[in-house]
């Protein structure tokens, strides 16, 4: 199997799982069962709203991600429409990454078959190096697993800043996002590469500057990793951030698209739970807020 993916990549993502039971519904703990239908009933719209997108004939409009815990039902439903499905395999709501489903992990993307299994993985190559290490361990592990079973790797990183860097930047984030972490990135798909973690397509972070998109994915294909590619992530920034992120690497040689989530579904999914707007007027602005990340893309792709 080789290594990478072909094609555009246009993902709606919507795997969250502690920052959405608990920073949505104010759910501290497990659910219960009728806050479980509840979650489950959120997860159906957004993709009702994904849905809507195909219908209005968005071309390709190809992707999901969505998790096993609250959204079961959507990724059955994905699989079976052909629609391009990720599913994540890490534990939610903690800085060090560690499999959801500890050594059971192959059998629930067995069970699920999503084209891509994924990862979000806070690394930062200045930070704690034992963090760094167990991760890349466990990393390594499942990135074999995968390509020993010809499955797909998408890698989500995120790259938070140190205390030294952050005050280099002069404790500015926006500093440092511009001028420090696009180095950090580089460095990170480096080691994570050297310790044979191999991702078919890098979940990035957006980058204001081209020439950091370009040096992002040289990284990510080097030594012949010619088929790598980046998609965007929205950070759950606004909308006009993440589409000039997208505007930014759309021409770059190996960034195929996006996978951006909170950004296009947020408030449509807030109006529907305050009964500010209805089933329908939510699903819709989901649509419209996915088509215009789509056509955002590619029309820069295309200029």
């Amino acid at each position: 199997m080789a290594l990478g993916y072909d094609g555009p990549l246009y993902i709606l993502a919507f795997d969250h799982r502690g920052s959405f039971s608990k920073g949505l519904f104010g759910i501290e703990g497990d659910p219960s069962a009728e806050e479980l239908k509840r979650l489950a009933e959120s997860k159906r719209l957004i993709w009702d709203g994904f849905s809507k997108a195909v219908d209005l004939g968005k071309d390709p409009v190809n992707g999901v991600l969505v998790d096993e815990q609250f959204g079961s039902e959507v990724a059955r439903a994905a699989g079976a429409a052909g629609v391009t499905l990720a599913m994540p395999t890490e534990k939610s709501g903690q800085n060090e990454f560690d499999f959801d489903y500890g050594d059971d992990f192959g059998a629930h993307i067995e069970d699920f078959d999503p084209v891509f299994s994924k990862v979000l993985v806070r690394y930062n190559p200045d930070g704690d190096a034992e963090m760094n290490a167990r991760q890349a361990e466990r990393l390594a592990r499942l990135s074999d697993w995968l390509h020993e079973n010809d499955r797909l790797f998408l890698f989500e990183l995120l790259v938070p800043a140190e205390p030294a860097q952050l005050e280099k930047a002069g404790g500015d984030k926006h500093t440092y996002d511009l001028e420090i972490r696009p180095d950090l990135v580089v460095r990170t798909i480096a080691e994570c590469q050297a310790a044979g973690i191999e991702a078919d397509v890098w979940k990035i972070e957006g980058l204001d500057r081209r020439e950091d998109c370009v040096r992002v994915s040289e990284q990510a294909r080097a030594d012949g990793r010619d088929g790598v590619a980046c998609v965007v992530l929205g950070r759950g920034a606004d909308s006009d951030a993440v589409a000039n992120w997208l505007q930014v690497g759309a021409d770059v040689p190996g960034y195929i698209g996006f996978a951006v989530g909170r950004t296009i579904w947020m408030d449509a999914l807030k109006g529907w739970l305050a009964d500010e707007l209805s089933r329908d007027d939510a699903t819709d602005k989901i649509a419209a807020n996915y088509s215009f990340m789509v056509d955002t893309f590619t029309a820069a792709r295309g200029s």
